[in-house]
């Protein structure tokens, strides 16, 4: 897939540039490329006075599909083939690449050379090397050990190496190229995160930022593809969603819950989307999901409706009855992380059973516990409980399980963070019945709404109504207390798989 996006013959040290890529510089699909630039106005590819700019080019994809579209669309306007391209390559189309290496590969994708100002080699002859396609290095300013612009972390990259990823684009350095230029449409595929020197591959985001200083720049039309994760917010995406959410100017977002649809044999947990922001445009989006290869019912709605994103369009009448009903919701049962103030990596545990010890559950294991080391909740100890795995990941296709499978625990139990206590009660009947609550597909599905990564903390159920558990709830009694339809119910069915 990488080699084919390098128009002309190749030459060793490009070659050798592809085996080093990261994980943030996967190659947008020329297809997906096309998506995103067809839901641009027509009559761009029209107008020989616009300015397009990749602030985060790899491959050149974006750029060379750009071009390719001007060369045919500016066929009258400028009918001299050579003086077209001219045109075109020297004042229509720029790029500030993510890495040197980004750098040589996306030239040689639109100039056919690493060197734009060789008239023997380019398709056009740049006025210097590096044509329109810039890449300088840059450095991190940090404050209190991190970058105040993108938040990478002190001593985590290296400002001498050649690789630092201090992205040109939103640091400061940005000002000094382009920078008496207005651009009319910014296009793109951002790098995603970045190490945040947290444990193992522990990162943060970073797409949004790009989305943000792209947005400040004010152009006429931005079309990015980023990790759906926003949809819920988190980890520091909780003003972009809101800004998201709340700007009326996002006028198309298409949606792909599992991101190697569209990016084929890479995982990206929540999926990936795309969107259209255009200036001029105040109103609802028309929001579109692509699922197992279909596109599923597209809908005009405001993006705002709900705290986080629903992704389906046809779980929305769905919601909206369960909220119609203003009922209290689970999560304000279910507990934080660390039940009982134990971790993941708790250790100092018996095998064998001993007077006065707790059972406790954890990862991949039941032992007993000495109660000195419970130092919270310790009066959930003596009730019956649920459990539920604070982390489940089954793939990103549909159906799908959601979540891993509840469990009932007898009294004097506990469990490490592994797991969160869903709810404790008195009488056994109430936690059984919520266990065969929760694995009911109905509630799954209100979780799946909220639920884009492995972990499930206990803000994923806040559309799940807490019900009386005197009752032993099923689907069928579900789907009747909200008078879901057919084709709602079916498309629960479709969504969530069956839990024995």
């Amino acid at each position: 897939m990488l080699v084919s996006n390098i128009t002309g013959s190749h030459t060793p040290d490009i070659l050798d540039c592809l085996s080093n890529l990261s994980s943030d510089e996967v190659f947008t699909p020329p297809k997906i490329v096309a998506e995103m630039l067809d839901l641009l106005p027509q009559e761009l590819w029209l107008n020989p006075e616009i300015k397009f700019l990749d602030p985060s080019v790899k491959s050149g994809v974006f750029l060379r599909e750009i071009a390719k579209r001007l060369l045919e669309g500016l066929k009258e306007k400028i009918p001299n083939e050579l003086e077209r391209k001219e045109h075109i390559y020297k004042n229509m189309v720029f790029g500030m690449a993510i890495t040197e290496i980004t750098s040589l590969i996306s030239r040689r994708s639109l100039y056919y050379t690493k060197n734009a100002d060789n008239a023997e080699f380019s398709v056009v002859k740049m006025d210097k090397k590096d044509g329109n396609i810039i890449y300088k290095h840059t450095q991190h300013e940090y404050k209190d050990a991190k970058c105040v612009y993108c938040g990478a972390v002190k001593g985590v990259f290296d400002d001498n190496s050649l690789e630092n990823h201090a992205y040109r684009f939103i640091h400061k350095e940005m000002k000094e190229e382009f920078r008496d230029m207005k651009f009319d449409v910014i296009v793109g595929n951002p790098p995603y995160q970045l190490s945040d020197g947290g444990h193992g591959a522990s990162a943060s985001p970073l797409y949004h930022r790009f989305v943000e200083q792209a947005k400040a720049m004010n152009p006429k039309y931005l079309t990015m593809i980023i990790p759906s994760r926003w949809f819920a917010g988190g980890k520091g995406l909780d003003s972009f969603r809101e800004s998201m959410l709340n700007d009326k100017r996002i006028k198309e977002l298409v949606d792909y819950p599992n991101a190697s649809e569209c990016f084929p044999g890479v995982e990206i947990k929540g999926g990936v989307c795309y969107f259209l922001w255009d200036k001029n445009h105040n109103g609802d989006c028309n929001v579109r999901t692509i699922s197992n290869g279909t596109a599923l019912l597209p809908m005009q709605r405001a993006l705002n409706e709900n705290d986080v994103f629903v992704r389906f369009n046809e779980a929305i009448s769905i919601l909206n009855k369960v909220k119609s009903k203003n009922e209290v919701t689970l999560d304000t049962q279910v507990s934080s992380r660390k039940p009982f103030g134990l971790p993941t990596n708790f250790k100092t545990i018996t095998t064998k059973k001993i007077d006065g010890h707790y059972k406790i559950y954890g990862n991949k294991f039941i032992g007993y516990v000495n109660p000195v080391h419970i130092v919270k909740n310790n009066e959930w100890i003596d009730m019956y409980k649920v459990l539920i795995s604070k982390a489940y990941g089954a793939g990103e296709g549909y159906p799908h399980q959601i979540i891993g499978k509840p469990f009932f625990v007898e009294p004097n139990s506990v469990c490490t963070e592994t797991y969160l206590v869903a709810g404790y009660y008195d009488n056994i009947e109430k936690a059984l019945n919520l266990e065969k609550y929760l694995k009911t597909k109905f509630v799954r599905f209100l979780i799946s709404l909220i639920k884009s990564t492995q972990d499930m903390p206990s803000k994923t159920l806040i559309f799940v109504p807490k019900l009386d558990m005197k009752i032993e709830w099923s689907d069928k009694k579900l789907y009747e207390r909200y008078a879901l339809t057919k084709d709602e119910i079916a498309f629960i069915e479709s969504m969530i798989k069956e839990m024995l």
